[in-house]
């Protein structure tokens, strides 16, 4: 094997595929990246046995052939040469030769026969939509997942085409976060719970344009594809949350706000909020509604916290507490200027949407307060 490459094109294609590099195994061929040639292209292949990436770049093929290299290795190795064309070619000894200028590398390689197969997925199902459309919906729900391994449906984002709707829903058993797209084209109806940590890292690897990714679900497997990139992973098995039933319809006491100011006041008073030890829980923060104003605080042993903001409400007065972290991670997600808060009584969840957008909804389950003497 012998190619020419541009630096700038391999790093591209590095920093998509080192995201499958498996990091805790007993197997090295895990560790590495199988690259192999075809005519004028190269293709860089990861694969840690539950997520699989491919990427083609073009290059110039003097010999063909294929080989494993360690990821670490190659690519801090790749990323530190001059911006300019780089070598890449087997010796006689079977060392992988790097040569850049005035650089010069061999590296140990590994058997490409060995490194294993990424999955055929015979594609049942499948949707087109724009990457920056697919980043936004992740973006306002892949922080709703749960990490907790007891629940693995949990740990995954459920993809639910229904009735020419695209819905994205993650759910830990404390919050819910639900994202919606109306679809251009007609499709089949279909659910796939695809893991958080694959929705993660192709969060990381599509780009906020209008370029198309294709997504292909079959049986136990998905398939994300880019115009270069392709993306295998597993799906979640089980039954996921009937997350349609369990959001409140109705609302008690509802409240208008700018979402920047209170994001400013939860993030204030979430520095109270946190505990002195880094490891322990942090201390809810009480929400107080009364009529036109509403009061955030909290108490502990690191001080006292309140903030207050007139704003609209409508309904009865209440007091209810949350983890503040919940409510600012949606309230991070959101875009809009206005939302609107919905809550129920002090022990049932609450609702956040965005007053001038119906696609987005956010839910979470209040913590019971301690009564103060």
């Amino acid at each position: 094997m012998k190619i020419v490459c541009e630096k700038e094109k391999l790093i591209k294609a590095l920093n998509s595929v080192t995201k499958a590099v498996a990091t805790k195994t007993t197997n090295p061929i895990l560790e590495g990246i199988l690259i192999q040639t075809n005519n004028n292209e190269i293709k860089l292949t990861t694969y840690d046995l539950e997520i699989g990436i491919e990427y083609i770049i073009d290059s110039v093929v003097e010999e063909e052939g294929s080989t494993v290299i360690n990821a670490t290795m190659f690519s801090e190795i790749i990323r530190k040469l001059p911006n300019t064309e780089i070598k890449i070619y087997i010796n006689n000894k079977n060392l992988l030769v790097i040569e850049c200028e005035g650089s010069l590398y061999k590296l140990a390689t590994m058997n490409p026969e060995e490194f294993p197969e990424l999955p055929k997925i015979n594609v049942e199902n499948s949707i087109d939509m724009e990457q920056n459309s697919l980043k936004d919906m992740i973006r306002k729900t892949i922080f709703a997942v749960s990490n907790e391994e007891n629940r693995p449906i949990f740990t995954g984002c459920l993809f639910e085409v229904k009735n020419n709707k695209i819905n994205l829903v993650a759910v830990d058993g404390f919050r819910l976060a639900w994202r919606d797209k109306y679809l251009e084209s007609n499709l089949n109806n279909f659910t796939a719970v695809i893991p958080g940590r694959t929705l993660n890292e192709i969060n990381k690897i599509i780009t906020d344009s209008f370029d198309t990714i294709k997504i292909g679900i079959s049986k136990n497997q998905a398939l994300f594809e880019m115009e270069n990139c392709k993306i295998v992973t597993r799906l979640l098995d089980g039954e996921f949350l009937n997350y349609s039933s369990v959001i409140p319809e109705n609302w008690e006491t509802r409240v208008r706000v700018n979402k920047n100011n209170i994001q400013d006041c939860f993030e204030r008073v979430s520095l109270i909020s946190s505990s002195i030890m880094e490891k322990e829980k942090k201390y809810p923060v009480k929400v107080s509604i009364d009529i036109g104003k509403i009061t955030i605080s909290c108490t502990n042993q690191t001080g006292d916290a309140k903030e207050e903001m007139y704003v609209e409400t409508e309904g009865k007065n209440l007091e209810v507490g949350f983890n503040p972290k919940y409510f600012l991670d949606a309230l991070r997600a959101i875009d809009n200027e206005e939302v609107y808060i919905n809550f129920g009584t002090n022990i049932s969840p609450c609702v956040i949407k965005p007053v001038d957008e119906g696609n987005y909804v956010y839910m979470i389950l209040p913590i019971r307060l301690k009564e103060e003497n």
